[in-house]
């Protein structure tokens, strides 16, 4: 048995050239990040994963790790909305369309209404409709609300306090985005054929902001109804929500 270990150094399963990690603390720290992430219920904080690392391992080398080790795999690990997520490689999420429990798709209607909240947050419904160019429907908002990707903001301090509309976390992590800034800009627009024709003169894409603070002319809820029905409703559209 000596003489078969003498021959065979290494052990079951280990070959000659595997690596050898030359920082075992780091190493430890990858493992445990990867199990806090992987059992986590939700997009796991920076600092959530600091806390459970060993003393003097920086968090930023761990993630950097462990984001390489997973770069081609099946699944890979993400940034989304400042925090970190396992989710399906981008190549393979066609090996999970059409299951059970598919998120429904949106009409155009919803769709133009959640890019005007997305880029021109904190907005009011009535700001989305002269942008839009049309009156938007109650079913419009609604939907968007119940996607998780749109929240109620506050009371705008003009006339009538209409209530302003703004992106989620959950919005970033749908869409993959860190920080609402990574939405495209004018250019990347332009070059994924989003633009017809030429772009008017002056025209630009606003720099969106996605700020938990309320602006300087934004007033709380202050605990009133979670919904938008306190405003007037317009005619519906003629553009309605599709499954």
């Amino acid at each position: 048995m000596g003489e078969i270990a003498r021959l065979f150094p290494f052990g079951a399963g280990q070959s000659e050239s595997a690596p050898v990690d030359a920082d075992p603390a780091l190493a430890e720290a990858v493992r445990i990040a990867e199990a806090l992430i992987f059992a986590a219920p939700e997009p796991l904080a920076e600092q959530e994963i600091e806390k459970r690392l060993p003393r003097g391992v920086a968090v930023a080398s761990v993630l950097d790790r462990l984001r390489a080790d997973y770069a081609s795999r099946g699944v890979n690990l993400v940034r989304v909305g400042g925090r970190w997520m396992f989710r399906t490689a981008t190549d393979l999420a066609w090996l999970l369309a059409g299951g059970e429990g598919e998120q429904k798709k949106l009409s155009r209607a919803a769709l133009e209404t959640l890019a005007i909240v997305a880029y021109h947050q904190p907005v009011t419904r009535a700001e989305i409709e002269d942008i839009r160019g049309v009156a938007i429907s109650k079913g419009t908002l609604d939907v968007l609300l119940e996607t998780g990707w749109v929240r109620l903001r506050g009371r705008r301090r003009t006339p009538g306090r209409p209530i302003t509309y703004g992106t989620t976390q959950n919005f970033l992590i749908h869409f993959g985005l860190d920080a609402i800034t990574d939405l495209p800009g004018l250019e990347e627009l332009k070059g994924a054929g989003l633009f017809e024709g030429a772009v008017p003169s002056g025209f630009s894409i606003p720099q969106p902001s996605d700020a938990e603070a309320l602006g300087a002319d934004e007033d709380p809820l202050e605990g009133e109804p979670g919904s938008y029905v306190d405003e007037a409703q317009p005619a519906a559209d003629d553009e309605t929500e599709c499954a």
